[in-house]
């Protein structure tokens, strides 16, 4: 009788390989891909440890935890992708607490047939994102699929921050007088994302405004602890997110329109697509609800960060049992800015 050998495991050929099941049946390859991609690229510390979770020290302070899954299509967009756009949208959900990222968990589901070398190029994306964020990806899970069950890959980040006490922003803090501030131009993202989908063409690059919040939101809550309110406009754009926190909070708002800033090419784009800028999705932009009295310190330190260059005074809070979201027009009348029907832009993030 032979002796067994233990089975070959091919080298990965990042250039013109494909993922397989095996790379997900808990085996040699499924190693091999751990250790070549996600180790290599993820590599830090707590990664290092080869186990099940991770260990790491926080600072004193309220645990922040927040997870998202990522489906856009295409997966390559201009100026991002699913990788960089993973790790951007859980930062920013931890940050809108008014917390600091401290760590990041990754869990990919992969669909067999899927090119390796555009599975390398997601992971350098993230590995890029995470490092320029400084929240390293601590631990993480690789599934495969049947080929046809899936759609290329997708990712579920999981993130958990601090916030210092004092700081408290929530959805249901809005009050009667509240100025509302946005850190920049709306509706980028979407756009940029079904430009690339539809093949539309610009005279400039459009690119997505995807981008790590919580630097910006640092200096903001250190400059003004008592941020009422902080969100990131993501799907749904900014209309979505004040009717909720306008639902949250039992109030109204009045947004003025020639406050709100709208790139010529995103406005050709929506015209064109018939889409209203205010329902398009946004990836490095925040909301942000204050006392009237701090608004303007507030614009001031926005404006000196990078992120928040070209914020903006975009209405106000009021009383209001039906909760309405109204803008004033360039035009002087009012309209409604309700919640966006059925589904404009799917797989957008």
């Amino acid at each position: 009788m032979r002796p067994l050998r233990p089975a070959v495991v091919r080298p990965l050929d990042f250039d013109s390989g494909c993922v397989d099941l095996s790379h997900g049946a808990g085996g040699r390859a499924m190693a091999q891909l751990i250790e070549a991609l996600f180790l290599a690229h993820f590599d830090n510390e707590a990664l290092r440890q080869r186990n099940d979770q991770a260990v790491f020290d926080v600072p004193t302070g309220r645990l922040v935890m927040a997870t998202d899954a990522h489906v856009v299509s295409p997966l390559f967009f201009p100026g991002g992708d699913i990788g960089s756009l993973a790790v951007h949208g859980t930062l920013n959900d931890v940050a809108m607490a008014g917390a600091r990222p401290v760590s990041l968990a990754a869990s990919f589901v992969l669909e067999e047939g899927f090119p390796l070398a555009d599975l390398r190029r997601i992971v350098r994306s993230m590995a890029q994102a995470s490092r320029d964020a400084g929240v390293p990806i601590v631990t993480g899970d690789t599934k495969v699929v049947e080929r046809g069950k899936g759609d290329g890959v997708f990712i579920t980040t999981t993130g958990v921050g601090v916030a210092r006490e004092g700081v408290a922003p929530s959805g249901d803090r809005a009050r009667p007088g509240d100025a509302i501030l946005c850190s920049g131009t709306i509706g980028d993202h979407g756009v940029a994302v079904m430009a690339q989908r539809e093949h539309l063409g610009f005279s400039t690059t459009l690119e997505s405004d995807t981008a790590a919040l919580h630097p910006l939101v640092e200096a903001m809550v250190q400059a003004v602890p008592d941020v009422h309110v902080l969100r990131d406009p993501t799907r749904g754009g900014v209309a979505a997110t004040l009717n909720e926190i306008a639902q949250q909070s039992k109030v109204g708002m009045l947004l003025r329109e020639d406050a709100i800033a709208v790139r010529r090419e995103v406005r050709a784009a929506c015209e064109l697509l018939g889409l209203d800028p205010l329902h398009v999705a946004n990836e490095g932009k925040l909301i942000a609800v204050c006392a009237p009295e701090h608004a303007e310190a507030l614009l001031a330190v926005m404006r000196a960060h990078p992120l928040g260059r070209e914020a903006s005074r975009i209405g106000a809070v009021h009383e209001d049992p039906n909760c309405f979201v109204q803008l004033e027009t360039s035009f002087g009348g009012r309209r409604m800015v309700d919640w966006l029907a059925g589904e404009q832009l799917p797989r957008i993030c």
